[in-house]
């Protein structure tokens, strides 16, 4: 029996969109040795053809002598979003796109995580609760 899918619309409405503590960076690793030197610091992984892309702390970034001139802040959005549910990266992201704000989503599998440049991040928040309470209001 195949479940139900969520909609959007539950998923955004009972989502509480919380900042995380860090600053971060995406940088991608072709050295081996390096990637398992930062593996145990990363947020998140991912091998692609060209090389390890790694969400690590900025301070990190900086040790290893990495670029972290994008620094990132995170915002989770706590609300359970099952794998089988519809439209919460397309409402998030283009809630933030309507604002000019860049994101990077990251769907983990208990929370969906928004990464946003650390200068926007402030307003991404008050965007994603304006985006919540919209829901909340609507059947």
């Amino acid at each position: 029996m195949v479940k139900r899918a969520e909609t959007a619309h539950d998923m955004v409405s009972g989502m509480t969109p919380e900042l995380r503590a860090g600053r971060f960076v995406f940088v991608t690793i072709t050295d081996s040795a390096l990637e398992a030197r930062l593996m145990s610091s990363a947020r998140a992984v991912f091998r692609e053809a060209e090389g390890t892309s790694l969400l690590i702390p900025g301070d990190v970034a900086l040790k290893h002598g990495l670029n972290a001139d994008a620094p990132m802040r995170g915002i989770t959005l706590n609300v359970y979003s099952s794998l089988h549910g519809v439209g919460l990266t397309a409402a998030v992201s283009g809630a933030l796109a309507d604002h000019d704000i860049p994101c990077n989503m990251i769907a983990a599998f208990h929370h969906d995580h928004v990464f946003v440049p650390e200068h926007l991040c402030e307003r991404a928040v008050e965007i994603l609760r304006s985006l919540q309470d919209s829901a909340r209001r609507e059947p």
